[in-house]
């Protein structure tokens, strides 16, 4: 797929929408210094509470005390509470456009009052009758459960670097969460409850153990590519050797190997081309025949807000490519030429492809 000239679209930003079930959780009580994505998180988790009508009069205190512990958090509510006041804009549009989309519950007029609440259920049926899958959080807009106990939380677009210890490098790729494992006060490795993560070891020493679902990588020596999304977990041994412990057996990965397993299956070992496979540490996004819904997919992974494929007739439709992450607005505007789509801008971080 050759370059084209540039064509920007506007900024993507996330957006929030949940209906009064999904705001049953209490943000975290820890208002010690944390990253702004850890702050982002604790803000949307204080907006779902607020905007839920459970929220008490200790919640009120405790949001209080937690919004003027710096003038960070104060930003960061100040922020999402301007995105979530900008989401009754494009819910409307949205229910306009695709008025099939909205699900029946969406429809009750507990979420009519309220176009914010409706846009929920809206984005949730459009993206599903796009065949885009959506898992809790909708659209993956903001952090879901597993991930708020997390040590490191990286962005949309973001990559960190961590030196855990002597001889241990970490690498996060975007919307990447992670907790430390110890063991007497002793670092053993970490739990990946999202995202991916590169672990280099430069130098002999114990195992170390990278947990991802009900699995478990232990690398000795070389490097490895822990990858956890959607309930699946990709481990890719790129030097060296990993050993993969699953409650249905184990496998031993060489170098340029790969598997996959899931809850209840561990499956077969694949060879890899480890440029590929480990092109995001370049900037980079590889696809070779994948199908454009899958393509979509990844992209969304590096952007803030969300793309939609509204188009069920090329979802399927093979794409391969070379596309760099910091430029991904031109590689959305080659699939767009490439396959004959219409984008539409939202507010609130939606582009929808038709």
């Amino acid at each position: 797929m050759q370059h084209a000239a540039t064509r920007r679209f506007p900024a993507l930003r996330p957006g929030l929408a949940a209906g009064p079930d999904t705001m049953k959780t209490l943000p975290p009580k820890d208002s010690r210094a944390a990253s702004s994505a850890d702050l982002e998180a604790q803000a949307w988790n204080w907006l779902r509470l607020l905007t839920s009508g459970d929220a008490r009069e200790v919640d009120a205190q405790r949001f209080r005390r937690w919004v003027q512990s710096s003038p960070s958090h104060q930003a960061a509510y100040n922020d999402v509470k301007r995105r979530w006041d900008a989401l009754e804009a494009p819910a409307r549009e949205l229910l306009r456009a695709r008025p099939e989309a909205v699900p029946a519950r969406a429809r009750h007029p507990l979420f009519a009052s309220d176009g914010r609440r409706a846009f929920l259920g809206a984005a949730i049926g459009a993206a599903a009758v796009a065949g885009v899958a959506v898992v809790h959080p909708p659209l993956g807009l903001w952090p879901g459960p597993d991930e708020w106990a997390a040590d490191e939380r990286t962005a949309p677009g973001e990559q960190r670097t961590l030196a855990l210890f002597h001889g241990v490098d970490v690498i996060l790729n975007t919307r990447t969460s992670i907790r430390r494992q110890t063991d007497g006060g002793r670092l053993v490795g970490l739990d990946l409850l999202a995202g991916e993560a590169s672990i280099d070891l430069r130098a002999a020493g114990p195992a170390f153990a990278v947990v991802a679902g009900v699995g478990r990588s232990l690398l000795e020596s070389g490097r490895a590519e822990v990858r956890h999304l959607d309930g699946k977990v990709c481990v890719t041994c790129i030097d060296g050797a990993v050993r993969v412990e699953h409650p249905a057996g184990a496998r031993q990965l060489h170098a340029r190997q790969q598997m996959v397993y899931g809850a209840s299956s561990l499956g077969d070992i694949a060879g890899i081309d480890p440029k590929t496979v480990s092109a995001w540490r370049q900037g980079m996004l590889v696809f070779d025949q994948a199908p454009l819904a899958d393509v979509l997919d990844e992209i969304n992974r590096y952007r803030a807000g969300r793309v939609v494929l509204m188009n069920d007739a090329v979802r399927n439709k093979p794409v391969s490519g070379r596309f760099f992450t910091a430029s991904l607005d031109l590689a959305l505007w080659q699939l767009q030429e490439s396959f004959q789509l219409q984008a539409r801008s939202l507010p609130a971080g939606l582009l929808l492809l038709s």
